[in-house]
């Protein structure tokens, strides 16, 4: 298993920029994807962004060209540097990481945080 435990949300206006991170509890190179998901009051989970230990990156169609995910192997953590924020950005973003180990997928959550975007 793998703990993750994200920081870097809170309140910010329009157009203004955040900072997540995620710290694995493992060495990320043995992970083979992380991602953040996000969840709004009313809606399904959806992927933001994902980053396979290669360093090849998945972003959903809202968030391209606004928002950045990279990863630190020397520190277990990865980043979701998010620019341009739109209030509809606003939901419960959650870190993500899945490990394949003899052909089956392993999948861990951290616990979330906040972020809300104001008009």
């Amino acid at each position: 298993q793998v703990q993750l435990v994200e920081s870097g949300g809170g309140l910010v206006q329009a157009g203004g920029s955040l900072r997540l991170s995620c710290a694995a509890s493992r060495i990320i190179f043995s992970i083979n994807v992380m991602g953040w998901y996000r969840q709004a009051p009313g809606k399904q989970r959806e992927l933001v962004a994902h980053i396979t230990n290669d360093g090849s990156t998945t972003y959903a169609d809202s968030v391209k060209g606004r928002f950045t995910i990279s990863r630190d192997n020397a520190k277990n953590t990865v980043h979701l540097q998010m620019n341009s924020l739109k209030p509809e950005d606003t939901a419960v973003y959650y870190c993500n990481a899945v490990r394949v180990v003899f052909g089956t997928g392993y999948s861990d959550w951290g616990q979330g945080t906040q972020v809300t975007v104001s008009s």
